[in-house]
């Protein structure tokens, strides 16, 4: 179903409390590469997803995934949040927004300012030993990335793994990201096409109206979901208008 601008503000005005989905779109704009767009990873197959984030290809050569992390750590580094990251930011510090769901591992929401973010798939932000489970935060972990052709670990010299969520391992927060999609009346799809499970289900747990915000194709939309083919930045940036932001 298709909606305009102002039903969707006043949406916002009139809700209680709102979450969001967000997936490799709404940072596309601030020059992060998605995964299934038209210059996506999945395309021009700079990298092969199937060994990039696969953990048992990992476990067998971690260069591989050191070589994607190098490029992606140092651009991490350069870019800044769109206009939508900080728009849902604004939201949350004006009580509005309950949490932000994503399925990035970018960390452009916190950069953006946003507090309470349920990262699903895991974060570039921080990474763990795998022999002897030693805790790395970003500006360690970033120094062995971009020092180390496989980053390794000060105690024990075993791999350092940042804390992506890998082709193989569990998602994480799944279970507070339902609790938050069913406590909401308003739930917003932003820059997801809705492909990869189980972060995909939910928007089947959201307790009022849905809206999605992709360009493109979304998998298993409901009828009942409004929808907005166009990308974020545009589209929030005439709902912050109208709401005053």
């Amino acid at each position: 179903m298709k909606v305009d601008d102002e039903a969707v503000a006043g949406l916002i005005r009139r809700a209680g409390r709102i979450a969001v989905l967000t997936g490799a779109g709404i940072s596309t704009a601030a020059g992060i590469p998605d995964f299934r767009g038209p210059r996506g990873l999945y395309v021009t197959r700079q990298y092969d997803p199937e060994k990039t984030f696969d953990i048992d290809y990992f476990d067998r050569d971690p260069s591989y995934f050191f070589a994607f992390a190098r490029d992606f750590v140092q651009l991490v580094e350069q870019v800044q949040p769109t206009l939508t990251h900080r728009f849902l930011a604004m939201l949350e510090e004006r009580g509005k927004l309950d949490a932000v769901i994503t399925q990035n591992i970018d960390g452009l929401h916190q950069k953006a300012g946003s507090k309470r973010v349920i990262e699903v798939h895991g974060s570039v932000r921080n990474g763990h030993c795998r022999k002897c489970r030693r805790a790395y935060a970003y500006e360690e972990l970033k120094a062995k990335v971009l020092s180390q052709e496989i980053a390794r670990c000060d105690s024990c010299s075993g791999i350092v793994k940042p804390d992506i969520v890998f082709f193989g391992e569990a998602v994480q927060g799944m279970a507070e990201a339902s609790r938050v999609a069913g406590q909401t009346d308003l739930f917003f799809v932003i820059g997801s096409s809705l492909t990869v499970h189980p972060a995909a289900s939910l928007p089947e747990y959201a307790g009022g109206q849905v809206v999605v915000v992709n360009q493109g194709l979304v998998e298993s939309a409901s009828p009942e979901w409004l929808r907005i083919d166009e990308p974020a930045d545009p589209f929030f940036a005439r709902i912050a208008a109208k709401l005053g932001m």
